[in-house]
């Protein structure tokens, strides 16, 4: 009889840290010593909490080991698990202010996990992704099976519509009005979509609910099948994604093994079945006519709209297309009423969003809330706050297509119409923490940069516009700008939003309005005064050597890769601006605080 589990997580990021190792460390030291009955090892999906990766922990006792090693688990198993004594110095600690010490913390009691409401990462990292019993013992398919045999479709729509659910991929558009769209169009060949091409920088809240929980996702697709009157189903999955994609098999394998997906359906007469079909990386194919064209074999490129594929789809078919998260939401509100969803968070954006935090934050990790928490309360209490007693500066959400939020609005709801008030968008989920040494000026070039690269090339505006927007960006990151640039790049940004072809490209702008709405100061700065006040832009930097300083031990000189440091043994030493490349190896050099960039 199992009376203990360890759990380790199997997300991509514990992954590359070495989390597989781990676990066959674990599976070899219990064998080792006979208790192979007694202790089970489970592979979970992501935790959440990143940041202190290689998760374990162990129930029924709830110890919550942090960074773990294979080279810990000899002494995890000999104490805890043969011994039943929990090994201290491997758990993870958090400090009690009410007593000030640091106190071992147990997962669901850290700071991190207080203030969340996981209900589209409601199993990730609590069961085996890859045994669908796992997934059944906690209401799997009870969903399915509840819209097939007790509820017509329309009465699903209608669920859907009461709960105020809205996608979680971009702009936020009710569900239940893309799915009754769908379903009124005249009987026949229809398909469910899944958009898993999460392609933002930084975001990987779909990669995680995949790898976590691959049959939420399956089974939510079967329930919109039925809703609309679609018998076929794909997920567009991106190819870089190898754990989701191998869980996704696994998952789809059995389902039709058990008769969950298939033919007949729970003997009702509902036939539906899953493809999978993966991304080669096109950012540009997360925006959804562009993902449909490339299931169709064609190159990736958006169609005009109207018509909308919910009339004129995959194939030329009524099809609809939600992203991971948002099927990750179906189940639980049929199960549990629209009520229920609908109580959490605001007026108009309704339950929980999960966010990738990443960034300049303490706990990076994956993070479920309310709709409307503030962003103070994400990065200063979920997050932990900035490192190294840096301050708040400001936060990009939507990636390229989103905007930057400076610390005066620090309070700011977290909703789909509070973010679109300030220049910003909800996006995917992708949320990253900047700090005062971050140039703003820098933050909008890289995401152009990004933006130029991955534009599919279809529409002028975007193909030619955005790359002019980088340049002008290079421009003045170099110390060459003028004051008109500013001016210009506002125009063109206008320009771009308001002709390009898709979504992608009539958002492309945001992250340098919001920068010049919020940080016009540092435009001017790097402009007017030649100077990048965040000390980032190369181009607007020198090195000085102070002379009171310098001790003259030459370790610069030494380090430096273009011998433009010169000086005797113990006499201060002079850099030659003329050939710095401004590599900053010899301010790292520097033991004694005496070189400085201005």
């Amino acid at each position: 009889m199992i009376r203990s589990q360890v759990l380790v997580c199997g997300g991509t990021g514990c992954t590359s840290s070495g989390s597989q190792k781990i676990k066959e460390a674990f599976e070899n030291e219990i064998k080792a010593k006979g208790l192979e009955e007694e202790v089970k090892v489970v592979g979970t999906g992501c935790f959440g909490l990143c940041a202190v990766g290689p998760i374990v922990i162990v129930y029924p006792d709830g110890t919550f080991y942090s960074m773990i090693s294979a080279e810990n688990v000899p002494e995890i198993v000999e104490e805890h698990l043969l011994k039943g004594r929990p090994v201290e110095k491997y758990m993870h600690h958090e400090h009690d202010e009410a007593i000030a010490e640091k106190l071992p913390t147990s997962l669901a009691d850290t700071t991190f996990y207080k203030k969340q409401k996981r209900v589209a990462l409601r199993n990730c990292g609590v069961i085996n992704p890859e045994e669908i019993d796992e997934y059944i013992a906690l209401d799997g398919y009870q969903a399915l099976a509840k819209v097939l045999t007790e509820m017509k479709p329309e009465d699903v729509i209608q669920t859907i519509l009461d709960s105020g659910l809205r996608g979680r991929g971009g702009g936020g558009f009710p569900t239940g009005r893309k799915w009754s769209f769908a379903a009124a169009q005249p009987a026949g060949k229809k398909y469910v979509v899944c958009n898993a091409d999460e392609g933002d920088p930084g975001a990987f809240m779909d990669r995680s609910i995949l790898e976590g929980d691959p049959h939420a996702v399956l089974e939510a697709m079967a329930i919109a099948g039925y809703a609309i009157g679609a018998d076929e189903g794909y997920i567009y999955v991106r190819a870089e994604y190898p754990i989701a994609i191998h869980r996704l098999e696994i998952a789809i394998g059995q389902a039709r093994e058990y008769g969950l997906l298939g033919n007949d359906i729970f003997g009702t007469g509902f036939n539906f079945d899953i493809k999978l079909r993966f991304g080669a990386g096109a950012f540009v194919c997360g925006e959804e006519t562009a993902l449909l064209t490339s299931i169709e074999g064609n190159r990736g490129e958006p169609r005009p709209r109207p018509p909308f594929p919910a009339v004129k789809g995959l194939f030329g078919k009524p099809t609809i297309i939600n992203n991971v998260e948002t099927y990750a939401n179906i189940c639980q509100i049929i199960l549990k009423g629209a009520d229920w969803f609908a109580s959490m968070g605001t007026e108009k954006s309704k339950g929980t969003k999960v966010f990738a935090l990443g960034g300049k934050i303490t706990n990076t990790g994956l993070v479920e809330i309310p709709m409307g928490t503030t962003l103070r309360e994400v990065v200063e209490e979920i997050g932990g706050g900035i490192p190294n007693g840096k301050k708040f500066k400001a936060a990009q959400t939507g990636g390229p297509s989103g905007g930057c939020i400076p610390a005066s609005l620090f309070d700011t709801p977290i909703d789909y119409d509070s973010l679109i008030a300030i220049g910003s968008m909800m996006g995917s989920g992708g949320l990253i923490v900047m700090d005062e040494d971050t140039c703003m000026v820098d933050i909008a070039k890289f995401f152009l940069d990004f933006t130029v690269d991955e534009s599919c090339g279809k529409c002028a505006p975007c193909r030619l516009g955005t790359r002019r927007l980088l340049e002008i960006l290079d421009k003045i990151t170099s110390g060459n700008g003028e004051l008109e640039d500013i001016d210009k790049l506002e125009e063109l940004c206008n320009y771009i939003k308001s002709a390009s072809l898709c979504g992608l490209g009539q958002t492309a702008p945001n992250p340098v309005l919001s920068t010049l709405r919020y940080f016009r100061d540092e435009y001017v700065a790097h402009v007017v005064d030649k100077k990048c006040p965040a000390g980032v832009c190369k181009g607007l930097l020198s090195y000085e050597i102070i002379a009171d300083k310098c001790k003259g031990c030459t370790a610069c000189s030494r380090k430096c890769p273009v011998s433009a440091i010169s000086g005797t043994v113990k006499n201060p030493h002079v850099i030659d601006t003329t050939k710095c490349v401004k590599c900053g190896v010899c301010m790292e050099t520097c033991k004694f605080g005496a070189i400085v960039k201005h």
